[in-house]
């Protein structure tokens, strides 16, 4: 071989183990690691390795319509944007090896928005425009990422804590399984003039616990159950030869058959029933029933639900309490995502709630006035997680002051002894003392009003971090109407006081993320311990501020965070693309949280937000520095629409 020849083999193995080695440190981040080897060694091949010194400029804005794509293999690369009327550029993120950009810009053949920089000694590799358009074509996963970025992520999070359930449990245990498929069989009928007797033997042939009554076009009119037959029967009907409607629940409950089982479960609990059914285009094709949930094993929460609410005695509820714990990780392993988990659990406590409050009228006596149990905070978002504590109230209705106290005073001890009972349930007693039995928690309607009416009027920076959960009011026990007319008044208040909307977006910054210009994450050292990060405080807490300021200053009557983010984007007031991000993130940080908490009961550990980025894995690390800078955004526009 010559000199020449031997040079060149060694360029073409130097190349190509360069090329190797590459594609080997590709494999390590998403989407790459999903594409398929020949894809991912295309891509690899016609990329260039770029040099960029810290400050140094790599595309910008003024480059006009971009022309490569950039995946960052050593380095940080801080992304800087100038708003309009602000002299100094803001960082909107900041990506490290792995990632890549600009995605957006590239794909809508256009110049990007940003300016990106170098935040020190970064190296990238560069593929022209014409490569990644071929490597766009041939790769699926690399496609999906590119059209959809952090929302396929989560796509393949999701994907992987269901695939486990299924591997674990079988498809036919999944949460997400449609009712349509849990339906097997055609549900059993009659018209309203069917004789009461023909309607049970029906019932008795076919082996059901219902009977839907339906019109010549096959909608539901009714429903008959084997409840509804005890109740007959202990009325003393003795003429069964009447007519079905006489004795029906008339307008059923009813999903359509792409409802999951978990819509199904969560109806029958609120609800109090234990039948659904299923409407197609308004003509009945099934009916689902508590015990088809049970039939496949799935989480027993209509049972546990109906157990708590009939519960003869405060131990008995005890008891009961320490089956939830059990039930979340059931629901866990059944894929359950953490919004359905956390109004489950919500859903349970309200329960509980609602029993602690009967047992006790039972043994204390009925005061004699009607009154409304109110509750605040995550509670009234429906946002709990296993570990609360009591943020409640009382309202209800006095014609004066001094008839408001007379009717506090009867009040008061049975408050006491309800938030007792709550205690000794597991809902930790409040520190701030924000519980019914506090007579400053123990209000008529009126006294309400002008309660808010001066905190809306009055409100400090010190006062509104105490104050702000109060707006986050819900009923669990007692006639809404009173809270209803409450509520509204605060929306009117709100929406006309720019000044207090203002303060309440200084309040709303006040919790910064933990992702920092130059490193990865941000951390905090508390009692000597390793660094972490709070997901509570620094991670859920923008999104339900910034969610509750919106909501309050547009009209929105929603409590929980999600939603109000929902209305907020029919109403015009956030983007839909931000919303859908502010969305994502929101629910992986809770997710992160709830499968922690979940880690610290099985390992009878005391409950903390506190996670340390090192013990996640590499996707669930990028997700989460992804979820926090959109908080940053969120946090972002609050700054921007109140001038802060």
């Amino acid at each position: 071989m010559s000199q020449s020849d031997a040079f060149l083999q060694a360029g073409k193995t130097a190349v190509s183990q360069n090329i190797h080695g590459t594609v080997q440190f590709l494999q390590r981040f998403p989407p790459f690691n999903q594409m398929e080897n020949t894809h991912l060694a295309f891509l690899v091949e016609q990329c260039q390795l770029r040099f960029y010194g810290p400050a140094d400029r790599i595309i910008g804005p003024e480059d006009g319509s971009v022309e490569h794509f950039y995946i960052v293999k050593q380095g940080r690369v801080v992304g800087e944007r100038t708003h309009q009327g602000r002299s100094v550029a803001e960082t909107t993120f900041e990506i490290t090896a792995g990632e890549c950009f600009p995605l957006a810009a590239l794909l809508g053949e256009r110049a990007t928005r940003t300016e990106h920089l170098a935040a020190e000694d970064t190296f990238c590799l560069q593929l022209n425009k014409a490569a990644f358009i071929k490597v766009f074509a041939l790769s699926e996963e690399f496609r999906d990422f590119a059209l959809r970025g952090v929302s396929s992520l989560l796509d393949k999070v999701n994907r992987q804590v269901q695939q486990k359930a299924v591997e674990t449990l079988g498809t036919q245990y999944s949460l997400n399984t449609r009712l349509g498929e849990l339906a097997m069989r055609h549900p059993v009928t009659c018209s309203p003039e069917t004789a009461l007797r023909e309607a049970v033997r029906l019932m008795h042939d076919q082996q059901v616990g219902s009977i839907v009554i339906v019109d010549a076009l096959k909608a539901p009119l009714g429903i008959f159950t084997l409840r509804d037959l005890r109740q007959v029967v202990a009325n003393g009907i003795e003429d069964f030869g009447q007519a079905i409607a006489a004795h029906m629940t008339a307008e059923p409950f009813y999903l359509s058959p792409d409802h999951s089982a978990f819509d199904a479960a969560i109806a029958m609990t609120e609800r109090h029933i234990a039948h659904v059914c299923l409407v197609k285009e308004q003509r009945l094709c099934g009916v689902v029933s508590e015990r088809d949930l049970f039939s496949l094993q799935r989480v027993d929460l209509v049972h546990l639900a109906r157990t708590i609410r009939h519960a003869p005695r405060l131990d008995t509820l005890i008891n009961l309490r320490g089956e939830i714990s059990q039930l979340v990780e059931r629901m866990l392993a059944h894929g359950a995502s953490s919004t359905q988990i956390t109004h489950i659990i919500t859903l349970l406590n309200d329960h509980t709630v609602c029993r602690v409050i009967e047992l006790v009228l039972a043994q204390i006596g009925d005061p004699g006035v009607p009154f409304t149990w109110l509750c605040f905070g995550s509670e009234g978002r429906r946002e709990q997680t296993l570990h609360t504590d009591q943020d409640n109230g009382i309202l209800f209705e006095a014609d004066d002051a001094a008839h408001a106290e007379q009717i506090r005073q009867r009040l008061l001890p049975i408050a006491q002894q309800i938030n007792t009972h709550l205690a000794a349930c597991g809902f930790t007693l409040c520190k701030g003392n924000i519980m019914a039995s506090n007579p400053e928690l123990c209000l008529s309607r009126a006294e309400w009003a002008r309660r808010f009416a001066a905190f809306i009027r009055e409100a400090t920076p010190q006062n509104l971090l105490a104050f702000s959960i109060y707006f986050d009011l819900r009923v669990v026990w007692g006639d809404e109407q009173g809270c209803q007319q409450l509520r509204r008044g605060i929306l009117a208040q709100v929406a006309d006081n720019r000044l207090f909307q203002r303060m309440m977006a200084d309040n709303a910054l006040r919790h910064r993320p933990p992702v920092g210009r130059f490193r990865e994450f941000v951390l905090e050292r508390k009692s000597g311990e390793k660094a972490t990060l709070d997901l509570k405080i620094q991670g859920l807490a923008p999104f339900v501020d910034g969610a509750r300021l919106l909501a309050l200053a547009h009209g929105v009557t929603a409590i929980n965070t999600l939603e109000r983010l929902r209305q907020l984007i029919t109403l015009g007031v956030i983007e839909p693309l931000d919303g859908a991000a502010y969305e994502e993130a929101y629910h992986f940080i809770q997710q992160t949280r709830m499968q922690q908490h979940q880690l610290q009961t099985r390992q009878n550990r005391p409950y903390s937000n506190r996670v340390d980025p090192d013990n996640l894995n590499q996707l669930d690390r990028r997700i989460l520095r992804e979820a926090l800078r959109q908080a940053q955004r969120l946090q972002s526009s609050l700054a921007l629409r109140y001038q802060l």
